[in-house]
């Protein structure tokens, strides 16, 4: 499988490459690489009234990206700006399911968020986890419901902090199967 990290806006330089690094060593027969030129984040994503992004406009934005980037199999957007989607207050990312797109938003995943002091490499762990997730629904991976899993849905931060940033054994198995079915296709 092949996928582009796109940077969405402003991103420091060293989110996609933790990502790239780290995404290779946990999905199955993954090739990584960082889209060069950043996409921009578009003003008319956002909503004044919540004073956040629609996450849905960008990741349609992400897919008119890809359908221009055809030896890619999925892309994966990453933002620093807070998102949501009509039916919730935000969303750690939203993705494609199942497709070749994917966001996440950097935005609450940092523990200043929460009034904490910083941490990089808490900040590091959630970034992985969300990427993990967000792919796994584009491979078609629904929400799982063992709470280690990083398909289980994050609620809060919360959740996101107890899942690990790996597959279960169903949800693996699930994956390397589809995985294994775009390597088939022409």
């Amino acid at each position: 499988m092949k996928l582009g990290i796109l940077p969405i806006g402003r991103i420091d330089a060293k989110v996609p490459l933790h990502l790239q690094q780290s995404l290779v060593k946990i999905l199955p027969n993954l090739e990584c690489s960082i889209i060069p030129v950043a996409a921009p984040l578009l003003k008319r994503d956002f909503e004044p009234k919540r004073k956040q992004y629609r996450s849905n406009l960008i990741l349609a934005e992400i897919q008119a990206y890809s359908t221009q980037q055809k030896e890619l199999d999925c892309i994966l957007g990453i933002v620093d700006a807070d998102i949501f989607v009509p039916e919730l207050n935000f969303v750690f990312g939203e993705a494609s399911f199942p497709g070749k797109e994917a966001l996440i938003s950097l935005w609450r995943l940092r523990r200043e968020f929460y009034g904490d002091a910083p941490d990089e490499a808490v900040f590091m762990s959630r970034l992985v986890k969300e990427a993990v997730h967000e792919i796994g629904h584009t491979l078609g991976l629904g929400h799982c419901n063992r709470s280690s899993c990083v398909m289980h849905f994050s609620n809060s931060i919360v959740d996101t902090d107890i899942k690990r940033s790996l597959l279960c054994d169903r949800c693996h198995s699930k994956a390397t199967i589809r995985i294994q079915s775009l390597k088939a296709l022409p």
